[in-house]
């Protein structure tokens, strides 16, 4: 190779296998969470076991098509570079990937956007985040097109492409922001204690339920997209490969962390409502079962409070500090038949 060849090997052949190598990297990941969820939830219902299934074939198809785009470019192509760089131009399974991207990225926006309506209640923040993921995802398909009709629409490529990542990377960050406001602030007596395991697995959960890993690889995105043109470095394309599979491990994340049936949950982030009305409401249930049971407790100094519901069902909902983790033996001396509140309760 020329000097010139190996830079143009190096900057348009090399993030497509950068990426697709870390797409079937994080696709492993995710075949483990698939088992996991089930494993371990087989009584979810029906549309939340769709919601997984669809997202198990478009992850999974992805994964095929970064294989195929890596063995043709690389092995097919190998001695041919021109036409393996016009390949983002001619061949569907290229000119098609930044669809393929945003459909399974709108895919997990929209659970985490109807995640977070559970958790604020509010129609009105969540319905804005919704449009702003629906243009991305058109914007997506105006590429797509303009892709498709070769260099010859380079401007409006680089135009649609540039609103499809700003798009993606402002809801990203309105979204994660926003989960992590509404988690924290519905936990209540959050505050740091000194036991540094409990803390850093709380944000170590925190991060993956609000899709922060996705929400930065979208950040680098935008950021190289802008700094280098794709006609010279495709840097990009390398974070882009790896986007949907960061908010497919998010989504999954956010599943496989929720109590099993009949198991205590071990962190008030998925033992909690999320629900500020719902709390209160709690708090005065509670109260009414203290007075009526002629009891001086406080209702402040009570962590945990039972519920017995018109079907005499007892349920137990933790309102306990979410960086403060229970202890085997505060588990043992729980009552086996509490059952849990899950993180996702509405399917």
């Amino acid at each position: 190779m020329t000097p010139e060849e190996l830079s143009l090997a190096q900057h348009q052949l090399g993030p497509w296998l950068a990426g697709s190598l870390l797409d079937v990297l994080f696709q492993g990941i995710l075949f483990c969470q698939f088992s996991r969820y089930i494993a371990w939830y087989r009584e979810d219902k029906l549309v939340l076991k769709l919601l997984v299934l669809g997202l198990t074939l478009l992850t999974s198809l992805k994964s095929i098509q970064s294989f195929a785009l890596t063995w043709i470019l690389f092995i097919k192509h190998f001695t041919d570079l021109q036409t393996a760089i016009l390949l983002n131009y001619t061949a569907w399974w290229q000119t098609g990937n930044p669809l393929m991207v945003a459909l399974i990225g709108v895919y997990v926006q929209l659970f985490f956007c109807h995640s977070l309506y559970r958790i604020s209640r509010r129609w009105w923040i969540v319905v804005p985040l919704a449009v702003v993921f629906a243009f991305a995802f058109a914007s997506a398909c105006a590429a797509t097109y303009f892709i498709s009709r070769g260099a010859d629409a380079a401007f409006n490529i680089e135009l649609w492409l540039t609103i499809h990542f700003g798009s993606v990377f402002a809801g990203d960050a309105v979204l994660t922001l926003l989960m992590s406001y509404f988690l924290i602030k519905n936990t209540e007596e959050a505050r740091f204690r000194n036991r540094n395991v409990g803390i850093l697995g709380s944000v170590w959960r925190l991060t993956f339920l609000t899709s922060a890993p996705a929400t930065i690889c979208a950040m680098f995105n935008l950021i190289f997209s802008q700094i280098w043109s794709s006609d010279k470095r495709l840097i990009s394309i390398a974070f882009n490969l790896a986007l949907p599979k960061l908010y497919a491990i998010s989504m999954m994340w956010s599943l496989n962390s929720r109590p099993r049936s009949g198991e205590p949950a071990q962190d008030p982030i998925f033992s909690s409502e999320f629900d500020s009305d719902g709390l209160r409401q709690v708090r005065r249930r509670a109260g009414n079962n203290i007075r009526t049971q002629g009891n001086a407790m406080e209702l402040g100094a009570i962590k945990s409070v039972q519920i017995r519901t018109r079907t005499e069902t007892t349920q137990q909902i933790d309102v306990s500090d979410m960086f403060n983790r229970s202890t085997k033996d505060d588990m043992k001396g729980r009552k086996s038949g509490d059952a849990r509140v899950r993180y996702v309760d509405s399917f």
